[in-house]
């Protein structure tokens, strides 16, 4: 398959999976010193591409992408909290808000793609 949305859903349910390792992380390191909060930024970068200039190559040395696979998440530090006595900036409220938040968008990515599917596989069987 490799029509738009389903490479989009795909994409997306990675960057999901790196986002709840980096929550993990950042839970399992609450009394860490000096630990750093990890984010993974990617939904904020696809929609400035999407409304920016088109990044559709037609020639492999050109700059931008032409598939969904050549866009990435990024990981970066989280530097808008506050620090705790120990050093880090780890808040476990706003971890566990990102963490349920996180498990909505797997869930909602996984019931479009088993539809999407659930399609397809409606349509070679008939």
């Amino acid at each position: 398959m490799s029509d738009l949305t389903y490479e989009l859903i795909k994409k997306g349910l990675d960057v999901s999976s790196l986002r709840q390792k980096a929550i993990s992380s950042n839970i399992s390191n609450i009394n860490t010193p000096n630990y750093k909060v990890n984010k993974v930024e990617f939904e904020e970068h696809l929609q400035k591409a999407i409304k920016g200039v088109s990044l559709r190559k037609t020639n492999e040395l050109h700059i931008g992408f032409s598939k969904i696979s050549d866009f990435d998440p990024v990981m970066k530090k989280r530097t808008n909290t506050s620090y705790n006595d120990n050093g880090n900036n780890v808040d476990i409220d706003l971890e566990m808000t990102e963490l349920a938040a996180n498990e909505i968008y797997y869930s909602a990515l996984t019931q479009i793609i088993n539809a999407k599917l659930s399609n397809l596989n409606y349509v070679i069987n008939r």
